[in-house]
């Protein structure tokens, strides 16, 4: 029916809404991460200044709208019901996989992301094409695709990684070694020359780049192009003695204002670029649509090849556009979600690390140790010794790891360098029409400073490495997976649009909320009121108290695991055993950060507290030890069962079960002691070690005979075994921290 294509065409409008809110939440860390983290502005301030750069550059986007109707494939090789099919497929896809990586807090490329899914559609409905016609082959399908485009994509993405890296790590190293951490007397000094090289730069970047595109460059272009040697020169002269002047009359380093513009140029080259892969295919399939209308031709029938002509943009559709952009960058969660990442992986002090080191970034990390020293070997030590001056820190006061996360990422330095490099690169490319991705560049210059400033030290080294692998890799993941689910979208829709467009706009919908919720969910595990708690105090009776509630925490929750691992053990449940192994694993998570804030507890107590420091040091000691028998217990137990290996025989489950009991009746006892803080009443407890480890030896004896007459399965008595010596660890470690507690309150 002709009615479902004005219905895909206001499903489109809604949907570029949506993508412009998945886009923007990715892609806001291009040009607000250097400001934010540097801390030196108002965050209010940056966003009102970023806001202005990207309302600007949505209003003058109109001219790289181009890229959606006819960049990636050859509209005139399609009819109006094939391109209609392609471009909600396009945007469909292209908003999962934004809001996919969104969710997991991965900046990625929206620029790639729209460009494959592009690729993909039309490849596969050309694909459809040719296979239902008798006179054209595979080799026809360049008539379809522009495959000169896609490979122009892959290697600059390549590009961008290498060059990107290699020339922030360079820059920000001179910067260092001219400025040092120690920066503040320098700047007054060449703070005028450092902002005029800055200024000029970000400003080239923004005509360049910011406003190529525009309707009002082509007019520009010219005189752009015969005098742009001219125009740096004139812009450097001016700009260094505006520093200059600045510095004087206010008193304030120029690299505020190298903040501000750079971010103010991100966000306008941002929008004026990339808007195209928000709203860029819903403004192709209304032109489609209404030349379609005005024909009177069949869908089926009417080529496309309107496309290939050069159609001006709505003023008011671009003006609606940049005010939801700008609407998202305020209230959007997620976009602080993909800001946090790179500000984890660019922050000069160690905190919170938020991936987990690998083979590969162990690797690397090695590797570049290894080419380290052998620099150092090369080089006079009084080289050496210069270099490491100007790498010497500020004495800071120690802050606990969370404090660090509100302290400022790095300092106005690194900052002026990722926006002024970024802004280089980017504007050197345009000039030379190399495809490189503003999120590419942004993110690995931002690396790039990173590592050069030692941010990646012996401490954080193979976390940070392995959060850019990951970043990168799922670059590559956003190509493919654009490719292919796009080219999917498309087979369904052109087997039965009328079905699998509802069906599919309704899965849309679903994951989308699904992935808000889970993302809420996350937010909300952070602040878990369940979740172990760090202590603050510096006396003894302060640490026992405070620490009371992680006691009860801790031994409710072995309670439930041990519980878990005796039903799912005697009724070989492996779910409910993987259960109990993912609760281990949680609390010895929990256990773990608590450890990890011994440093900066230990820092920032006083002389007088030493013996507190040394309690809270046992007592974090003996809840790992828990946290290990357990996990050794539940690991054995969920083997044994998913490797559906023989159950274990009644008198053994029985054992087990009267251990869990007794065990069970020993832990509510204690968690009711530390409630009521009778600490007092730990005498009664311990009273009962004597007489509950005679009763696990006897029935060790009682296996051993077993094994030795009747017992005819290595792995149960194995298991048994494992099961009843680390029930032991477990009851020594908990009366253990028993005592612990107990002479500490006593004394």
């Amino acid at each position: 029916m002709d009615n479902i294509y004005l219905l895909m065409l206001i499903a489109l409008a809604v949907l570029a809404i949506a993508d412009i809110v998945v886009g923007v939440s990715n892609d806001a860390i291009n040009f607000l991460n250097s400001a934010i983290g540097s801390k030196v502005i108002s965050f209010r301030t940056i966003m009102i200044v970023a806001s202005l750069g990207v309302f600007i550059g949505a209003v003058f986007s109109s001219g790289m709208m181009e890229v959606a109707r006819k960049g990636i494939f050859n509209p005139g090789a399609f009819f109006f019901d094939e391109i209609m099919i392609i471009f909600m497929a396009v945007i469909i896809t292209d908003i999962l996989l934004l809001d996919f990586f969104n969710t997991l807090g991965l900046p990625t490329s929206t620029t790639v992301s729209i460009v494959f899914n592009l690729l993909g559609a039309s490849i596969v409905m050309a694909l459809l094409k040719i296979g239902a016609s008798d006179t054209e082959t595979l080799s026809n399908l360049s008539n379809y695709i522009n495959t000169d485009k896609a490979i122009t994509i892959i290697s600059g993405i390549l590009l961008s990684v290498v060059i990107a890296f290699s020339v922030g790590a360079f820059v920000q190293w001179i910067s260092r070694i001219i400025f040092t951490f120690h920066f503040e007397q320098r700047i007054k000094n060449f703070g005028a020359l450092f902002g005029g090289v800055a200024l000029t730069s970000i400003t080239y970047f923004i005509f360049i780049k910011g406003l190529k595109g525009t309707p009002y460059y082509s007019d520009m272009s010219g005189f752009l192009k015969t005098n742009e040697l001219l125009i740096v020169f004139i812009a450097f002269i001016i700009l260094t003695a505006f520093s200059f002047v600045f510095q004087k009359l206010t008193r304030k380093s120029i690299l505020l204002v190298v903040i501000l513009v750079g971010t103010f140029g991100l966000a306008l080259a941002f929008s004026g670029n990339d808007l195209v892969n928000f709203i860029g295919v819903s403004m192709a399939a209304y032109h489609s649509y209404e030349a379609w209308v005005v024909s009177g031709v069949d869908a089926t029938a009417f080529s496309m090849e309107v496309l290939d002509k050069k159609v001006p943009a709505e003023p008011l559709l671009l003006i609606l556009a940049g005010g939801v952009m700008v609407l998202t960058l305020w209230f959007s969660k997620k976009a602080r979600t993909v800001a946090e990442t790179e500000l984890s992986l660019s922050r000069q002090r160690d905190t919170h690390e938020k991936f987990n080191p690998n083979f590969f970034s162990r690797g690397l990390v090695g590797m570049s140790f290894g080419i380290s020293k052998v620099f150092n070997s090369i080089l006079p030590n009084t080289i050496q010794n210069k270099i490491e001056k100007s790498f010497e820190k500020k004495e800071e006061l120690i802050l606990t790891k969370d404090q660090s996360i509100e302290a400022p990422a790095f300092d106005v330095i690194r900052a002026s360098v990722n926006l002024m490099v970024s802004g280089i690169l980017i504007s050197i490319a345009t000039s030379m029409k190399l495809p490189l991705s503003t999120t590419y560049v942004t993110f690995m210059v931002a690396m790039g400073t990173s590592l050069a400033d030692r941010a990646w030290g012996r401490e954080s080294a193979v976390y940070r490495v392995a959060g850019v692998i990951n970043v990168i890799g799922g670059w590559f993941l956003t190509a493919f997976a654009a490719l292919f689910a796009s080219g999917v979208v498309v087979f369904l829709m052109r087997w039965n649009k009328e079905v699998m467009i509802p069906v599919l706009l309704l899965l849309t919908i679903v994951l989308i909320a699904k992935n808000f919720l889970d993302h809420k969910k996350k937010q909300n595990i952070t602040l878990d009121p369940k979740k172990l708690k760090k202590s603050e105090s510096s006396t003894v009776q302060g640490i026992i108290s405070e620490s009371a509630d992680n006691i009860v925490n801790v031994i409710s929750r072995s309670n439930k695991i041990y519980e878990n691992f005796f039903h799912g053990l005697s009724k070989e449940d492996a779910d409910l055993l993987k259960k109990s192994k993912k609760g281990v694993q949680k609390l010895d998570s929990e256990i773990e950060e608590l450890r990890d804030n011994i440093f900066y507890f230990i820092k920032n107590l006083d002389e007088t507290s030493v013996r507190g420091s040394n309690f809270y040091i046992t007592i974090l000691a003996y809840l790992t030890d828990i946290a290990q028998s357990l996990d050794f217990i539940t690991r054995k137990s969920y083997k044994h069962v998913n490797n559906k290996h023989r159950k274990l025989k009644f008198n053994q489950i029985k054992d087990i079960q009267d251990i869990c009991t007794q065990l069970q009746s020993l832990n509510i006892e204690i968690i009711e002691v530390f409630e009521s803080r009778k600490f007092e009443r730990i005498s009664y407890i311990l009273k009962q070690k004597v007489s509950f480890m005679a009763v696990l030896d006897q029935k060790i004896e009682a296996q051993i005979g077993r094994t030795r007459t009747e017992e005819s399965s290595p792995k149960n008595t194995s298991l048994y075994f494992n099961v009843l010596l680390e029930t032991k660890d477990l009851l020594n470690s908990i009366m253990s921290l028993m005592e612990e507690y107990f002479a500490s309150y006593k004394k």
